[in-house]
């Protein structure tokens, strides 16, 4: 049975375009838009007609890297796939791209099969992988292949962490190799991990234990290093590069020198990196192992350099690396070594209003907030032009966004299963009302109103940001 939704007298936004236009919404797709007041939008007629008057129309959000329930340090992270992905709904995300973990010694398909048994049914809006490459061999460049042919085309590959994710240049060279015959993309997280662990040691030594160290020991001129490394080997491989996380202006200039060269190399930065610094670090009484995260949060003036990179499109996307540790009982696994506190951050439902506030403080246009928060991260990982953007045929993934709400970012009101928020107090200007996904209503004039298993698991073409 067909169904109609009309959103209507709203502003419609998406990377190339801003008009005033109703929406037509059938079957779970959008089925055509028309300039508000005419007499095709008003013949419309529908079951379910969303009056958007005053408010924006926008895709709903790509977040192209999470880690719900991942393991790490001893624990994992706070958020299920059920809680993880309801937050992102609320925050107007309604695609997330999660990292399946190959295990050293095992299989890719292992590690995959064990995150879709994690995700299978228990999300509230659509959802893909990406897959971490621990273990490089002649099996797992083999098992590429395959995974490319049935829609995980990408790989995450570490610079950093020995003994656990770490790969050396031979695995990584082998692998983006691999990569540029399969149409893969080769995803880095680009940190000098050995000597980082020399650092460290040094540190511990000299009795500097507290979580400000984190960000002292790990280098912005090792992020550089390694972004630089990453894109030195992509270019002898012959393979795109893109660098997860970047922090450090010293990385975006690694990243620009190579844009400018003509490299397919990209790069994505996160709300952390934009609105915090090393002054939360260093917050006193262990507060600042909040924010401990790698790569690690900066000096507040890499900010401005991350907002122009944003701006000329050395940087191509934002996404959260929403990894949610638990203050209580899982960062206070490092109190008295600042080594053993659990890498990451919660975030997943803050990036489209953060990223709002940007607009709203003169960093990035409307436009750029869309193609930044959806249509690049869309384009890059093979999700477009069905997520990432409102055009006839597009999945039906809308958010009705009020740009003129105000609200005050909380634990005590946020929904990702954190018991802190790390933009705790922040005014932001601008919030989610209604979201849509696939046509149905998850967040209905801030209530929730979608469900476990509404998600589906969403098979990713190779990037299109390529051609």
């Amino acid at each position: 049975m067909s169904t109609r939704t009309v959103i209507r007298g709203g502003l419609v936004i998406t990377a190339s375009d801003e008009l005033h236009a109703d929406v037509l919404i059938e079957d779970g797709r959008i089925a055509a838009l028309a300039t508000s007041g005419t007499t095709v939008a008003d013949g419309w007629t529908a079951e379910k007609v969303i009056d958007a008057t005053g408010k924006y129309v926008i895709p709903g959000g790509v977040d192209a890297h999470t880690h719900m329930e991942m393991p790490f340090g001893g624990t994992k992270a706070a958020d299920t796939f059920e809680t993880g992905t309801r937050a992102a709904a609320w925050g107007g995300t309604t695609t997330i791209v999660d990292f399946a973990i190959q295990s050293v010694g095992g299989a890719l398909r292992e590690g995959l099969d064990a995150w879709h048994a994690k995700a299978e049914g228990n999300c509230a809006i659509d959802y893909g992988f990406h897959m971490i490459v621990s273990d490089v061999n002649e099996d797992t460049l083999k098992e590429m292949d395959l995974l490319v042919q049935e829609g995980v085309t990408s790989f995450k590959q570490f610079m950093a962490y020995p003994g656990v994710f770490y790969s050396d240049d031979g695995q990584i060279l082998r692998a983006m190799q691999r990569a540029a015959d399969n149409g893969g993309l080769i995803m880095m997280h680009a940190e000098n991990g050995i000597a980082i662990d020399v650092l460290v040691e040094q540190a511990l030594a000299r009795g500097e234990r507290d979580p400000r160290y984190h960000g002292e020991v790990r280098k912005a001129l090792l992020e550089a290093e390694a972004t630089h490394r990453a894109i030195k080997l992509a270019q002898v491989a012959g393979a795109p590069l893109y660098v997860v996380h970047v922090s450090a202006m010293e990385a975006v200039a690694e990243l620009a020198k190579a844009r400018d060269e003509g490299l397919p190399v990209f790069g994505e930065t996160c709300p952390q990196y934009l609105f915090l610094s090393t002054d939360n670090l260093a917050e006193p009484d262990f507060e600042g192992a909040k924010y401990v995260c790698s790569t690690p949060l900066r000096p507040k003036e890499h900010q401005a350099k991350l907002w122009q990179g944003l701006r000329t499109n050395d940087l191509q996307v934002v996404s959260t690396d929403h990894c949610p540790f638990c203050f209580v009982g899982q960062k206070e696994l490092g109190r008295g070594d600042f080594s053993k506190i659990p890498n990451g951050m919660p975030g997943v439902e803050n990036r489209m209003d953060l990223l709002h506030q940007g607009v709203v403080d003169g960093h990035i246009s409307r436009r750029r907030w869309i193609e930044i928060a959806c249509a690049s991260p869309a384009r890059m990982f093979g999700l477009y032009p069905k997520k990432g953007t409102i055009a006839p045929g597009a999945d039906a993934d809308v958010v009705i966004y009020d740009p003129h709400a105000e609200q005050i970012v909380s634990a005590e009101t946020h929904h990702m299963n954190v018991d802190y928020s790390a933009y705790e107090g922040k005014r932001l200007t601008g919030r989610v009302e209604t979201v849509l996904s696939r046509g149905e209503l998850v967040i209905t004039e801030r209530e929730y109103t979608g469900h476990a298993g509404h998600g589906v698991y969403t098979p990713r073409s190779t990037s299109q940001y390529l051609n």
